[in-house]
């Protein structure tokens, strides 16, 4: 039996996602934003496990994908093609660029992510895990004294795009005093009309009190963008107080080994991880059990203490996408490309890599 043809392939569309994808779409043909005979699948597989299920398929010239897809790589070959990841960071496609058109997701996620790292200062600054085990006997003589937040505490954003800047707008409104890290900051400048207040990333580490790493992941080294281990040894080196570190975009910046050591040290007080290095074999092994003596030992142990509760250190599995109202707005501005994607007669995206 012959395979339909499809116009676009939506993979890893998981729960909610899906049906809000198919919403979507159906709206967009009955608004005259994509033809009636409109073709498209959703999938909850990745791009790999469909094509090992149905080995005879042609792949369309757009794909919608998500991080843990792997593109075929002959899939550039041949008539132009196109792909839309359904996330924020796009570094598991920037191979690409150049051979395909890639367009990502740079509005929906933005209040989710940054409630996220709100909810990751709150639960450092407050000592949670401590007050909770405290109230296992209600021994209010043994508190530990939390950090109060004030103008008095310093909060530097890294990475002050669209989801950075919402991150320090909201811990402004929470009366801490803020600043932020980019390469792009004379351009930040001009869009957000001055109102973030700039320094360098040296000048960040010596005053911070709270870290919030906000960047994209950019592997490729000739890139003046380049992050993988941008928090280093030497960077940490420059610290002057006592620092709390939340990382909501990509483990690969900031190494878990690194920040577990500044914490068993005392440098680092407080942890907030929803994000992790090579996420999907380090979800592998960690369900395997097979981290100890590995590269993930570290980022296991970071688990573990969370988990228990022994320690200043809080971690969730990526659900800073996740939000009720993200994953519909996820759901509009992916149909969004698809369409402009279809006005453009498949040439390209409205908005696409390289968009620096």
């Amino acid at each position: 039996m012959d395979l339909p043809t499809y116009d676009v392939i939506h993979c890893e569309a998981l729960g909610p996602e899906s049906k809000h994808l198919d919403n979507e779409i159906k709206k967009a043909v009955q608004q005259g934003l994509l033809p009636e005979d409109h073709q498209y699948l959703i999938t909850p597989d990745t791009l790999q496990a469909y094509v090992k299920y149905n080995p005879d398929i042609t792949l369309p010239r757009l794909l919608s994908v998500k991080t843990h897809s792997v593109i075929p790589a002959d899939y550039p070959t041949g008539e132009p093609k196109s792909i839309l990841t359904r996330s924020a960071g796009y570094d598991h496609l920037e191979y690409l660029v150049g051979r395909v058109n890639i367009a990502s997701l740079r509005e929906y996620c933005v209040n989710a992510v940054a409630q996220t790292a709100m909810k990751f200062i709150y639960a450092t600054a407050g000592m949670l895990n401590h007050y909770q085990l405290n109230s296992l006997t209600f021994d209010r003589k043994r508190s530990a004294p939390f950090i109060e937040l004030g103008s008095q505490r310093i909060l530097s954003t890294f990475g002050v795009g669209r989801i950075g800047k919402r991150i320090h707008d909201l811990a402004a409104a929470n009366g801490l005093t803020v600043q932020g890290v980019d390469l792009r900051q004379d351009e930040l400048t001009r869009l957000y009309d001055g109102q973030v207040s700039f320094v360098s990333r040296e000048e960040a580490i010596a005053s911070s009190d709270i870290i919030v790493n906000a960047m994209n992941l950019t592997r490729d080294q000739e890139s003046p963008y380049y992050n993988v281990g941008y928090f280093s040894r030497a960077f940490f080196s420059g610290t002057r107080k006592e620092l709390i570190f939340i990382n909501v975009t990509r483990g690969e910046i900031a190494p878990e080994e690194l920040l577990l050591d500044y914490y068993l040290s005392g440098r680092i007080v407080g942890i907030g991880l929803d994000v992790f290095s090579s996420e999907s074999e380090f979800s592998t092994r960690l369900n395997a059990r097979v981290c100890q003596g590995t590269e993930f030992e570290a980022a296991a142990k970071l688990i573990n203490m969370a988990m228990e509760r022994n320690a200043n250190v809080y971690v969730q599995p990526h659900q800073g996408f996740n939000s009720d109202i993200a994953t519909q707005k996820k759901a509009i501005e992916a149909v969004k490309h698809v369409v402009a994607w279809h006005r453009n007669k498949g040439g390209c995206f409205d908005e696409q890599l390289p968009y620096y």
